[in-house]
């Protein structure tokens, strides 16, 4: 079996990540995320909702409830406003299946890595354990 450095194994997550940052869902988020930023309507909300935010932040600070409230009322008018609008829904979409994947891909290494452990040590892959563990548990007194 081969040895590989800690150096020679993020070179290689750095041209996965590569890879992984040219693929079609990715293109596709790229392209949502400039409709959003050249969308004037949602960019001037985006700024009201920044501004109320730290008024929201300001009343709660001094304990002014009421003001808050009707801040925070606005904050969500606005937001649900902006969530209205096809292409933020098409973003938010894009944004899920981007994390599902990087998901994906996690898990799919974590157990990769579980499994080569396991097969490396002549474990058993169906009951998860390393050869070590198996050898020890069979000699207990």
């Amino acid at each position: 079996m081969a040895k590989y450095t800690r150096a020679e194994v993020l070179q290689e997550a750095r041209g996965l990540a590569e890879k992984m940052a040219n693929i079609e869902e990715i293109d596709r988020f790229k392209q949502l995320e400039a409709k959003l930023n050249e969308n004037n309507k949602i960019q001037s909300s985006i700024k009201k909702i920044k501004a109320l935010q730290k008024q929201a932040v300001n009343f709660q600070a001094y304990g002014k409830q009421e003001a808050l409230k009707r801040v925070e009322e606005e904050i969500d008018r606005l937001q649900q406003e902006i969530d209205e609008i096809p292409v933020v829904q098409e973003f938010k979409d894009s944004q899920v299946v981007i994390n599902d994947l990087l998901q994906l891909v996690t898990n799919t290494i974590a157990r990769e890595i579980t499994n080569e452990v396991i097969r490396s040590t002549d474990g058993d892959l169906l009951s998860g354990e390393t050869g070590s563990k198996r050898k020890n548990s069979s000699h207990s007194c």
